[in-house]
């Protein structure tokens, strides 16, 4: 642990330190008296501590129910079109940028939900989780997944869109295409979409030499590897899978005063795994659907319109 813990409070940092326990929250909690109280953090901020993207050069990629790529920056840099947000970050005087898309696990679950009984009720019986099985089965096509792909705005979409109207679309069903097929797309859709976000955030200039993963679709090394691929850099995975738990804990720390600044407690605590590294022709054969990915968008975005009016 850092030096900092024999600090009195009077000396620690206020931007963290919040005040103590009181005598009759102690009473009613059971906390013991005088315990230091720590200013925390929202949810994809603590996270960011969790996974260390707490210095310039450093982001994550969520795949929950949501998709979220947050980076740091060490000045705020703002998106004129409102594609991507920019917030104060839980570190004192910087910056973060995230972008949100609203339906990446979320298009997977969608999938199992209502395509994948089968799968639900054989991993039942292996006690193993139905993602296991659905991603064995999507890892036996090919990138493009034979020419079929997923756009994920199952809820409209908000980053890099801003279009409540978008909607779900398979492009390019045909007879030959199989539920593997369609698993495939869908994760390849899920991947294109925060390629998409990521995109904004180089063109702000917003820079970074790896990429952290966290979130359901993170703990997928096949998904991990899409991302690495579509990125074109380096992801990892923390150690410690409770990311936005252990950011939290880092608060507390830093603000209790065992550690002398958030970066420097996440270089003490934070262990990696191996990284992922992107594949030459892997990426190279993503790319001309990506291209086309982007594209469908713009082809059928006055059509999401007429829809929604109907």
């Amino acid at each position: 642990m850092g030096g900092a813990g024999s600090k009195p409070l009077a000396e620690r940092s206020l931007y963290h330190f919040a005040g103590s326990v009181t005598p009759e929250a102690a009473a009613l909690t059971g906390l013991a008296e005088g315990t230091p109280v720590v200013g925390g953090a929202g949810d994809n901020a603590a996270a960011a501590i969790g996974t260390g993207v707490v210095e310039t050069g450093r982001a994550f990629t969520t795949i929950g129910t949501s998709g979220v790529i947050f980076a740091h920056a060490d000045e705020a840099r703002i998106d004129p079109k409102g594609r991507v947000h920019t917030f104060c970050a839980a570190v004192p005087g910087a910056w973060t940028v995230m972008s949100c898309t609203l339906s990446a696990g979320g298009s997977l679950q969608w999938c199992r939900n209502n395509f994948c009984q089968a799968e639900m009720q054989v991993a039942e019986s292996m006690g193993v989780d139905p993602y296991e099985l659905m991603t064995e089965e999507a890892k036996q096509v090919p990138i493009g997944a034979d020419r079929l792909l997923f756009l994920p705005y199952l809820m409209g979409e908000r980053s890099p869109l801003l279009d409540a109207d978008a909607r779900g679309v398979f492009f390019g069903l045909s007879g030959i295409h199989t539920k593997r097929d369609m698993l495939r797309a869908v994760m390849e859709g899920v991947v294109y979409s925060q390629r998409d976000c990521l995109d904004v955030l180089r063109e702000m200039g917003v820079s970074f030499t790896e990429m952290l993963a966290t979130g359901g679709g993170g703990r997928s090394p096949f998904w991990r590897q899409m991302l690495a691929d579509n990125y074109d850099c380096p992801v990892v995975t923390v150690q410690n899978s409770e990311g936005l738990a252990l950011g939290v804990a880092i608060l507390a720390g830093v603000g209790a005063g065992v550690y002398e600044s958030i970066p420097v407690a996440c270089r003490e605590i934070l262990k990696f795994h191996e990284a992922q590294k992107p594949s030459e022709e892997s990426k190279g054969a993503y790319a001309p659907y990506y291209a086309l990915y982007q594209e469908l968008y713009r082809s059928v975005k006055a059509q999401f319109q007429t829809l929604a009016s109907l």
